[in-house]
């Protein structure tokens, strides 16, 4: 894979962050080192190996989803003074 400046630019696109270019011009070697390494993987002789979706075996540990009573609107309410129009106000979110 080629990394260079377009491909920290789309990566910051999609992640939402803003790069200079000297935070660009920071971030590229370290991120062909991060890449690097992990072409190294590709080079590991994986014939006649069984794939393994889980190394343990993982047991569900969580009770059976059963629906149970809920609190009404006015009830889940009456203790914070955190709400408008009959639901929870918080803070504004990005």
């Amino acid at each position: 894979m080629k990394v260079d400046k377009e491909l920290i630019e789309n990566v910051a696109r999609v992640a939402r962050l803003k790069l200079t270019d000297s935070e660009i011009k920071k971030f590229l070697p370290q991120l062909k080192e991060i890449l690097g390494a992990f072409s190294k993987l590709d080079e590991v002789n994986t014939k006649g190996v069984e794939p393994s979706f889980q190394p343990v075996e993982l047991k569900n540990f969580m009770r059976d989803d059963k629906p149970g009573t809920c609190l009404d609107q006015e009830k889940a309410l009456e203790n914070t003074s955190h709400k408008k129009d009959g639901y929870f106000k918080g803070p504004k979110a990005v």
